[in-house]
């Protein structure tokens, strides 16, 4: 029928962006395999949108398909959480000096908001609610930067970490906002361009330390069982 096929490409965008959200804050864990008939049973869909979002999604790196067939989220190793972790350092900064001279009182404000929640999802312990919080702290500064280009390549880095995240994040038990995101709201305010860059970088570093530091545990502790 010919409003089932107009349907088709609205389905596909519906779920290509309720998959890629999820990946990104976390809600799949880093190696969960996934079927393209699973998918469409899950959100009612044919199997062509299921397809077309899927093979988006693969494109992304937001999920992996392997030679046989088997789809999965990304499970990262050391090396490539260091890959993804030094092209943050390098974009984000970057992309926050650009936003700086269109940073208002009102948008920092609403990042100080946001960094509060992240503080709240920390004392409750909520992975997904901390993951989301800090990429909407970060992301609403970025866009500020007027450089979609550059921000479109930053989404898939955090695609690509979104799953490890998840399964790091449940494990150290935060109490409080990542703390360089001090540094960041009171660079804004001064409008000082060089510590902007600096909180940024420091931020985005030692959140990674995190991940690779607990990857090479679980390495270390499969070894010896």
């Amino acid at each position: 029928m010919a409003s089932t096929t107009l349907s088709e490409p609205h389905a596909h965008e519906k779920l290509y962006r309720s998959l890629r959200a999820q990946i990104m804050i976390g809600q799949l864990p880093p190696g969960q395999p996934l079927t393209l008939r699973g998918i469409a049973a899950q959100y009612r869909v044919s199997m062509t949108p299921a397809r077309e979002a899927v093979r988006r999604l693969v494109a992304e790196g937001a999920l992996t398909l392997s030679a046989s067939g088997r789809m999965t989220t990304p499970a990262l190793s050391v090396e490539r959480i260091e890959e993804l972790a030094a092209l943050r350092a390098l974009i984000e900064p970057e992309l926050a000096s650009r936003a700086l001279p269109r940073a208002h009182f009102a948008l920092i404000e609403r990042m100080a908001a946001i960094n509060t929640a992240i503080g709240e999802a920390a004392e409750r312990h909520d992975a997904v609610g901390y993951i989301r919080s800090n990429l909407e702290f970060h992301r609403m500064l970025y866009l500020r930067a007027q450089a979609p280009a550059m921000l479109a390549i930053l989404e898939t880095i955090w695609l690509q970490l979104g799953p490890t995240m998840r399964a790091v994040y449940g494990r150290v038990r935060r109490n409080e906002p990542p703390r360089h995101h001090r540094m960041i709201l009171a660079s804004l305010r001064a409008g000082d361009e060089p510590g902007l860059r600096l909180a940024v970088r420091t931020d985005v570093t030692h959140g990674l330390r995190h991940l690779t530091v607990s990857d090479d545990s679980d390495q270390a502790a499969r070894s010896k069982r």
